[in-house]
């Protein structure tokens, strides 16, 4: 089967966050969103929904967690059943609820920094403390957890972790041994994990994404796992996303958590997601492929073109972590590549501490869009 990434979709004046934020004559290499259709699949499923013609409340569509379940046993080697699943609107709104479910005001909840950007409204949202602990940044400018410095950021009030693995906006993919001690500092410390693995299908050659939970039964019984086929599948807009809470009481409070916040979940969001892990798997293998070439383009062209600025290459996700603080760039790199460029990239400081002079770019675009991009940030150094 063939696949066409090389088109881009016209997308301005089509109701998107990504396209409409910034000018017409501004690149948009920011928010997490790819600029592919997406599967034949997926778009036919919806189609024949829409055909139908009547959207009253939905019942969860026949063999979609069946479809969901099959997907994680395939692709990440862990076995969870159908009852293990809890249907949400959205990543962020699970990671709320776990922390909701979970705690009471004044408890602590850690984040591992830099990290993803709604994570620090947790705190402030359901009146716990925010605890931090920063990521060791290697001379490689790939990321590592020092897990001397990751046990003293806990504390008495500690009751949560939130985890990001694939790591965004790194792209780090954590190995086993890592998952492992973290998992057994938390349990030793009676703290749940909330792990988003949203990113967890898009992992590139030599790496496999490993699910906190799936190490063992112990570990399965203190965690929250969040997944999606909103970035893998470019259906965020569906808001489409499953809790995976293989401990019963753990998982009840979590149900109790969503009452009168949370109810069901679109119906069309959940046509989509069951026709994408039914039938997207061969337009993933390709989006991997042609990612991968994307990312590795990235690397060569930091590496060799734009001075002062750094990369590791990614291990998963479909995003560049730029390091500028050497480039000699004035104020935030953001917004110097924005006025000087045209080129939107999210900013650094989004991502907490040790997120100042980066910048995080989307390469999950045809290559052509990819190219005028990286060259606009090329003259605009140059200048």
């Amino acid at each position: 089967m063939s696949f066409d990434f090389d088109t881009l979709p016209n997308r301005r004046n089509n109701e998107s966050v990504k396209w409409q934020r910034y000018g017409e004559d501004v690149l948009p290499m920011w928010v997490a969103d790819l600029d592919f259709r997406s599967p034949e699949p997926v778009i036919q499923a919806l189609r024949d929904r829409v055909e139908h013609g009547v959207f009253g409340y939905p019942w969860p569509p026949e063999g979609c967690k069946e479809a969901m379940v099959t997907w994680i046993a395939r692709r990440y080697g862990w076995e969870v059943t159908p009852d293990d699943l809890i249907f949400l609107p959205g990543v962020v709104t699970g990671f709320h609820l776990a922390a909701h479910a979970s705690t009471r005001p004044g408890d602590g909840v850690l984040v591992q920094t830099p990290n993803y950007g709604p994570f620090f409204k947790v705190a402030g949202n359901l009146n716990l403390v925010q605890q931090e602990m920063e990521l060791t940044r290697g001379a490689d400018g790939q990321y590592s957890i020092d897990m001397e410095s990751f046990e003293s950021a806990i504390n008495g009030r500690t009751r949560i972790f939130m985890l990001c693995n694939p790591h965004n906006p790194s792209g780090r993919v954590f190995r086993a041994e890592e998952l492992e001690q973290m998992a057994e500092i938390c349990l030793r410390n009676n703290i749940i994990i909330c792990s988003d693995e949203i990113h967890g299908d898009l992992i590139y050659s030599g790496h496999r994404h490993i699910s906190i939970a799936s190490l063992d039964s112990e570990i399965a019984a203190n965690t929250i796992t969040l997944l999606a086929p909103s970035k893998t599948f470019n259906i965020a807009g569906l808001k489409s996303s499953v809790a995976v809470i293989q401990n019963k009481e753990l998982r009840k409070k979590f149900e109790e958590a969503r009452q009168g916040f949370v109810d069901w979940v679109n119906l069309l969001g959940q046509i989509a997601a069951r026709a994408a892990y039914r039938d997207g798997e061969p337009w993933l293998d390709a989006l991997l492929a042609y990612l991968e070439s994307n990312r590795d383009y990235v690397y060569e062209f930091v590496q060799h073109e734009l001075p002062g600025i750094s990369m590791a290459k990614p291990e998963g996700t479909f995003l560049a972590w730029l390091d500028c603080r050497e480039s000699g760039i004035e104020g935030e790199p953001s917004e110097f590549f924005l006025k000087q460029a045209r080129v939107a990239m999210n900013d650094g400081q989004w991502f907490g501490k040790g997120g100042d002079g980066f910048v995080r770019l989307n390469f999950g675009c045809p290559r052509s869009m990819l190219v005028e991009a990286l060259e606009r940030m090329k003259m605009a150094i140059d200048k």
